[in-house]
């Protein structure tokens, strides 16, 4: 079934566990997450950034989602991850998006409240819940450099909410996005603190890479959605070296299309295992 996330991420603040989201980039990796999703009985968000959607438009990805979705036996939202504006916000959103991402935490503080709240009043009009973020997520996203880690200061995250009306909350607790070097060391005490000044569900970024346990400490601590994307990419790929190295005369996408969506299923249902979201559905 296709769904908003606000409920869906409400149920889980509440019950304890998170949904977990996951960057697609083409056909196969949509089935993958919904085909794990169905396998785990789990309520699954599958999200694409403005680089993916330069790539293919979110009339594409909107159109593959719902249909997916409406014969999915589990609660399906799509999710615009990273929004860079509220003209691709309302966009998306035009295109029959369930939930939008305005990432303002680069911008001044002043500035992200502006932008955030902006994009609030447009997709309430639609009834479409909107993610927002504070502090600095870091790593490499969709191309842009965010530097360091800055983190979330939870006083300001309680202002940010009641300014902007945001449904949810990135918070910036010490993950960075793409592949790890070193394991990163998480501030978890902030999503505890973090949690008691703010009412809305809580959104862990960066998460590939992150092992299973340390993924499940933060959504007891208070984490309701966690996104994983650099690992999808990299087994989908992986996937796809070792068939074409096996067979140099391949040439039907069909042929190692299968064995990489496979791979990366298996890899979401580990990740949906992380979020304890298995069995909610």
């Amino acid at each position: 079934m296709y769904t908003t996330t606000k409920d869906m991420l409400r149920h889980a603040s509440e019950g304890g566990y998170a949904v977990g989201a996951f960057n697609a980039e083409n056909a196969e990796m949509v089935w993958a997450v919904i085909a794990a999703a169905e396998e785990c009985r789990a309520p699954v968000i599958i999200q694409t950034t403005p680089g993916t959607l330069r790539y293919f438009g979110p009339n594409y990805f909107a159109g593959m989602v719902t249909r997916a979705a409406e014969e999915a036996s589990v609660p399906v939202a799509l999710h615009l991850d990273h929004g860079s504006s509220r003209d691709l916000a309302e966009r998306c959103i035009s295109c029959g998006y369930s939930s939008i991402m305005i990432d303002g935490s680069a911008l001044p503080y002043g500035e992200n409240v502006s932008l955030s709240k902006a994009v609030c009043e447009a997709a309430e009009v639609s009834g479409i819940p909107v993610e927002g973020e504070l502090g600095t997520v870091g790593g490499k996203e969709d191309g842009a450099n965010s530097g360091g880690v800055g983190y979330t200061d939870p006083a300001q995250a309680a202002d940010f909410v009641e300014r902007t009306g945001v449904s949810s909350l990135a918070i910036a607790v010490g993950t960075s996005h793409g592949f790890y070097k070193t394991a990163p060391i998480l501030n978890l005490d902030l999503i505890t603190a973090t949690r008691k000044r703010v009412g809305v569900p809580l959104v862990l970024h960066g998460a590939s890479g992150l092992s299973g346990d340390i993924v499940s400490r933060a959504v007891r601590l208070g984490m309701a959605k966690v996104n994983f994307a650099t690992e999808l990419r990299g087994v989908y790929t992986k996937t796809i070296r070792e068939f074409l190295a096996a067979d140099n005369e391949a040439f039907d996408p069909k042929k190692y299309g299968e064995p990489a969506r496979t791979a990366v299923k298996e890899l979401v249902k580990g990740k949906i295992s992380a979020c304890l979201s298995d069995g909610r559905v």
